[in-house]
């Protein structure tokens, strides 16, 4: 956000605050936390400028956006804190290539497409796929397994609209239509004691 733009940086995307990748030796990690995270720390304090090239269904401005010379969007993909977006531009392919060939990022594991992971894999007990591009087809098998333990960081942390602070682990009833917005205060938990000491419980019934 710049002010009080929100902007969608054009061409690519990156994996979802609460997505969980595996890294080379198969532990899961939250990717799109480190996404964030790696993007906040390259722009650092520096000024940034961004193009606009259109605007989404929710309103945000798509841009390219560049820390003096350099394309973030691009950095971002390079990387491997992102994917190319095929669906929308072909800009970044190159450089998705790239990061898969020198395994940078999520590709040093295995991680589902943002774009998959929207659409189900959330329902799917958090399933990982093969790497692959978005909207396109994973290459070699896809690989299933079960929703990560409770030390992968896989419990979700909700505030229901009375303001009670209930968590879900996997497996559980409302476990995968629960939806985390770490804006409203919600966040996800690596252990039950942990949500416990933050103040969350267990759903009743």
């Amino acid at each position: 956000m710049i002010g009080a733009i929100k902007i969608r940086l054009h061409g690519i995307d990156a994996p979802e605050s609460a997505q969980l990748c595996q890294d080379a030796i198969g532990k899961s990690y939250r990717c799109g936390q480190v996404a964030a995270l790696a993007l906040a720390d390259r722009i650092g304090t520096s000024p940034i400028s961004c193009e606009p090239r259109d605007t989404d269904k929710y309103g945000r401005t798509v841009a390219v956006c560049r820390k003096g010379p350099e394309d973030l969007n691009g950095w971002m993909v390079t990387q491997g804190h992102a994917v190319a977006y095929r669906r929308y531009s072909s800009d970044y392919v190159q450089a998705e290539t790239t990061a898969k060939a020198t395994k940078r990022g999520i590709w040093a594991g295995s991680f589902t497409t943002p774009a998959d992971w929207r659409k189900g894999e959330r329902a799917m007990g958090m399933g990982f796929a093969a790497p692959g591009g978005p909207d396109g087809p994973i290459p070699g098998p896809t690989k299933q397994v079960e929703a990560p333990p409770a030390g992968g960081c896989a419990i979700k942390g909700n505030i229901s609209r009375a303001g009670e602070k209930v968590y879900h682990v996997p497996g559980s009833r409302d476990y995968d239509r629960t939806r985390i917005s770490e804006r409203s205060g919600e966040r996800m938990f690596c252990s039950e004691d942990e949500a416990k000491a933050a103040g969350w419980r267990a759903p009743r019934g």
